[in-house]
Order: structure tokens, then C-alpha cells, then sequence
């Protein structure tokens, strides 16, 4: 668990593409490419399990130039408040 104020290392995108690239190809074990980038194997195992998070392919979050059809969504919640008033009248 992260402790407070605790810093952590940015790695390039171009380092992270080079150690799985090795990996892959199957001549060094993920020990050997810790000792040699200086990367903790746990961290090299995350990039080889999740490569599209690893390298920041997949954004997390809110998109921020979305453009927001609100007819759209008016339409949805004009057909939902129909269908929330039919099962009261059922009822």
C-alpha cells in the first residue's frame, strides 16, 4: 500500500515497449529485465498481463471533448417518466 507522501517513478512509454518486446521474445525471464532496467519485476508482470493499460492506450475517466446530445437524452427520460407513470396505473 502507498504510503503518504510517497513518490513514484514515471517510466517512457518507448522503456515500457523495449522490456516487453524482450520478454516476448522469450530469451529474458522478467528477473533479469528488472536488474537490468532497474524496474521491479511485479511492475514488469503488470505491463505483461495489462500491455494496453501499460502503455497508456486505455484512458481513465471522464472524456472531456465528448459532445453531449441532449435531445437524445431528453428523449430517454421523456420515454422513461412514460413507462414509470404506466406502472403506477397499474398499481
Amino acid at each position: 500500500m502507498a504510503k503518504k507522501g510517497q513518490k513514484f517513478n514515471k517510466i517512457d512509454t518507448n522503456i515500457k515497449k523495449e522490456v516487453l518486446e524482450k520478454f516476448k521474445s522469450g530469451k529474458y525471464s522478467r528477473k533479469q529485465l528488472s536488474g537490468e532496467y532497474g524496474i521491479p519485476s511485479g511492475t514488469i508482470s503488470n505491463w505483461i498481463y495489462l500491455p494496453e493499460k501499460s502503455l497508456s492506450i486505455v484512458k481513465s475517466g471522464r472524456p472531456k471533448n465528448d459532445v453531449i446530445d441532449y435531445k437524445a437524452r431528453y428523449e430517454v427520460l421523456k420515454k422513461y417518466q412514460a413507462f414509470l407513470k404506466e406502472q403506477q396505473e397499474k398499481k
